[in-house]
């Protein structure tokens, strides 16, 4: 059986292209006094579902930030943690590290510059949606954006992978790589027939996959 020709690498955000939010809220684990789970799991939930958590409400363009914060930070409390997670994730932006991987965009760009088609499948919220456009060139890199927040529709929801490749002008997703840091979308995608790439903080390995798959 031949392997079929990549036509489309879809990319994730947060965890690729800028440190990964599921990092800033396991180093506070033992500053909280709290194992890593529970800490991600008190902010984030079971991010490998689609659920009424809070922050997946959030993703989806359902609730407000402010709405979502009360609710964890209320959650949190009644186990007796006190946790507010915006004070977590301030950590990324508080890092000595720059705040995007040179690598991958130096990746996204050379994806382009193949001509293969690219787009960004994000799980965001609305309130950030100024601030992360604006660490990268989304149009220069992204033919297509789609936005868990503005569709109201979440990885690992095979929803939003179709959305993509609808606007991609129907690739099929087996000539597509998916590269993601958090492990269930990987999953995800794979059963879908993408080639998924899991991104660890360190995305020299994903990259050279991306690289070997690409030249076939």
């Amino acid at each position: 059986m031949t392997t079929p020709t990549i036509e489309a690498v879809l990319w994730d955000f947060g965890g690729v292209f800028t440190p990964s939010p599921f990092a800033a809220i396991a180093s506070a684990g033992d500053e909280l006094g709290i194992s890593t789970e529970r800490a991600v799991g008190y902010v984030f939930g079971p991010y490998d579902r689609d659920t009424d958590h809070p922050w997946h409400r959030l993703e989806r363009g359902e609730v407000t930030m402010d709405d979502a914060r009360d609710t964890i930070m209320a959650t949190a409390a009644a186990d007796g943690v006190t946790l507010d997670p915006w004070d977590l994730l301030a950590r990324m932006g508080n890092s000595d590290g720059p705040l995007t991987n040179p690598a991958v965009l130096a990746a996204a760009h050379q994806v382009r510059a193949r001509g293969l088609r690219s787009a960004l499948i994000t799980n965001n919220i609305v309130e950030f949606r100024d601030g992360w456009r604006s660490l990268v060139p989304v149009d220069e890199l992204f033919e297509v954006v789609v936005d868990s927040s503005e569709e109201g529709v979440r990885k690992p929801d095979a929803r939003i992978f179709a959305l993509a490749l609808e606007r991609l002008g129907g690739v099929d997703p087996t000539s597509c790589v998916f590269l993601d840091d958090f492990e269930g979308n990987v999953i995800a995608a794979r059963a879908l027939g993408m080639h998924a790439i899991r991104v660890d903080p360190d995305p020299t390995a994903a990259l050279a996959e991306l690289e070997s798959v690409l030249d076939g």
